[in-house]
């Protein structure tokens, strides 16, 4: 079998709605459920490439669910080709717009078509684009939220263990400043100086209230301010990023890869962290990729761990993963952490393989 055989039979979609360990509790609202899209590609091959959206809102899925079955339907029958596939798809989606539900379907068949080809040349993912399995730095992302300030130093320690963590993301942007401050310090009290505090805003304030508290955490030493106004302000975020010491981060909110070059063009920020769902699947990370490295702008990841890990494997300026194993209850070989490094499973494709019990017990009629 060849690569450029590999022809589209059909795509299964499922959803899910899977429950938390830890309910998140932000600014953009609480979730004990997280709802999962499921996206199967089928071909006439017999290899299926799989591939995930997390689209936060369950009542969401609905509409994404139908542009994903309209998009695959049209391609049925033809060559797997994601490169031109992405391009079509947007085009086709044009008079609606390409950000939103279009970009967001566009990109979960791209990762389902992505890991079909490289299942069809028996090659991990990373090594079917160029680079080569191995470990990945990592983050842990699964807490620390806007709860009660006296319990986060248990739950930091927890944290650290769950992975031999070296960083935390630590969310902020409480009513007072002396809370978020209190926060800090007893998240360092529990695990040390050494370990870096990723810190995120979830876009919670604004560019007034930003300015003041950025500036009044400036001399925390904490890693990264993420997010602390809206996502599209990025008038906004060049003021930060050239008012503040402490770099700033963005860029999961990035609509396409083109996105990403206009805010890196108004030095909106010195980190950015694309989401998968947002920038355009495998295909719009790798053009992301390419701008931020061009520019020589760290890249970090949000979301989709599996397959933000091998993209961070032929990504030039490769940062930091953020894990998150909000996937984890319905994947039949959920990937391993240890020593804060994400190791990349020798399996072709991304590596995902559904718990198919699991996906029956959070089905959700969507």
């Amino acid at each position: 079998m060849t690569v450029e055989r590999l022809t589209l039979r059909r795509v299964n979609v499922r959803s899910v709605l899977v429950p938390m360990r830890r309910p998140v509790v932000s600014k953009v609202g609480l979730f004990d459920q997280w709802p999962m899209i499921l996206i199967d590609i089928e071909t006439e091959q017999g290899i299926v490439g799989r591939s995930y959206l997390e689209p936060y809102l369950k009542s969401c899925m609905r509409s994404i669910v139908a542009v994903i079955h309209d998009l695959a339907a049209a391609r049925a029958g033809r060559p797997i080709r994601p490169l031109e596939d992405f391009q079509q798809g947007l085009k086709s989606l044009n008079l609606v717009g390409n950000e939103g539900i279009a970009m967001i379907a566009v990109a979960g068949l791209d990762m389902a078509a992505w890991d079909a080809l490289a299942k069809a040349a028996g090659m991990p993912l990373a090594a079917f684009l160029g680079g080569s399995l191995g470990g990945v730095p990592a983050y842990n992302s699964n807490g620390l939220w806007l709860g009660e300030v006296a319990s986060l130093g248990d739950e930091a320690r927890e944290l650290v263990a769950e992975g031999g963590f070296a960083g935390l993301k630590l969310r902020l942007g409480r009513e007072r400043l002396a809370d978020d401050l209190a926060a800090i310090d007893t998240v360092r009290a529990a695990v040390g100086e050494d370990i870096k505090l990723m810190v995120d805003f979830n876009q919670g304030l604004s560019l007034g209230d930003a300015l003041h508290r950025c500036h009044a955490l400036d001399a925390q030493g904490l890693y990264w301010l993420e997010e602390p106004i809206a996502y599209n302000n990025l008038a906004g975020f060049a003021q930060l990023a050239r008012e503040l010491t402490t770099p700033v981060q963005l860029g999961e909110n990035f609509y396409g890869p083109r996105a990403l070059f206009q805010a890196l063009a108004m030095g909106c920020g010195d980190y950015v962290m694309p989401d998968l769902m947002r920038i355009g699947g495998v295909t719009g990370w790798l053009r992301g990729a390419a701008i931020a490295g061009a520019a020589g702008i760290q890249v970090s990841t949000h979301l989709y761990p599996e397959f933000a890990a091998h993209l961070m494997r032929v990504t030039e300026t490769a940062h930091w993963l953020e894990w998150q194993d909000w996937a984890n209850p319905i994947l039949a070989e959920p990937y391993p952490v240890a020593g804060g490094v994400l190791s990349i499973p020798d399996r072709p494709g991304a590596g995902l393989e559904w718990d198919e019990a699991a996906v029956r017990r959070y089905h959700y009629d969507a």
